[in-house]
């Protein structure tokens, strides 16, 4: 589901039901920070990172730990650019070529509604706006849900390319739906703030894709490089 939502340079790798939720091995330096976790938080720590070293035979790069920064975010082996993300009974991994994109994010969330206290805090006013007509016009589609992972999509490409937090009300996310079913379809986010430099070009909106499917909502973000 994720790879369908990005340029052909990308490889991505997902595992879905049982295969989510079962514990793969991991490298020492992977297991040594899985010491304390509970079972559900290395179940989700070691799924995520097979598909991630799937991805990555799929690129030709060879498998290798993929541990956090000091940043908590993942590093990536020299010339990859990755995301990962992982969900109730869902789990993927998204990698490419450095030379191919300047960054990527991807996000999969339950196909269900968001609490109401985290849409009050979590989303602009234009963006309540939006939501409220798009409901109207397709009200079985959890908008609100989809938003907030277009967000998170947002935040992981924005990321490595600026190493500075981005808050929720600093890019106003824009969803289009596109016909047919299951629902699909684009988003654009305008960043609120200076965005990254990506060789000489300062980059001020992001663009992305959307799907729902089979329970799932994924959401991902491709940023290429200045000349693409």
């Amino acid at each position: 589901m994720i790879e369908e939502l990005l340029p052909d340079s990308v490889v991505a790798v997902e595992l879905r039901g049982d295969d989510a939720i079962q514990e793969f091995p991991l490298y020492p330096e992977e297991e040594a920070l899985m010491v304390r976790a509970v079972a559900k938080r290395r179940r989700e720590f070691s799924s995520v990172r097979l598909c991630a070293r799937r991805a990555m035979e799929k690129l030709d790069v060879p498998a290798q730990p993929i541990v956090p920064g000091d940043s908590g975010a993942p590093r990536w082996p020299d010339g990859v650019v990755g995301s990962m993300t992982h969900s109730d009974g869902y789990c993927a991994a998204a990698l490419v070529r450095a030379a191919d994109l300047a960054s990527l994010g991807i996000d999969a969330e339950p196909d269900e509604p968001l609490p109401g206290e985290v849409v009050s805090y979590v989303f602009l006013p234009s963006e309540r706006e939006r939501l409220r007509r798009l409901a109207e016009e397709r009200p079985a589609v959890h908008w609100d849900r989809i938003l907030f992972s277009a967000k998170e999509s947002v935040y992981k490409a924005w990321f490595p390319l600026t190493g500075k937090w981005l808050d929720f009300s600093e890019a106003d996310i824009q969803l289009h739906a596109d016909p047919g079913e299951p629902p699909h379809g684009r988003l654009h986010a305008e960043l609120l703030v200076p965005g990254p430099w990506v060789g000489d070009r300062r980059v001020q909106r992001f663009e992305g894709r959307w799907s729902v499917r089979q329970g799932v909502v994924t959401t991902a973000v491709a940023v290429p490089h200045a000349d693409g």
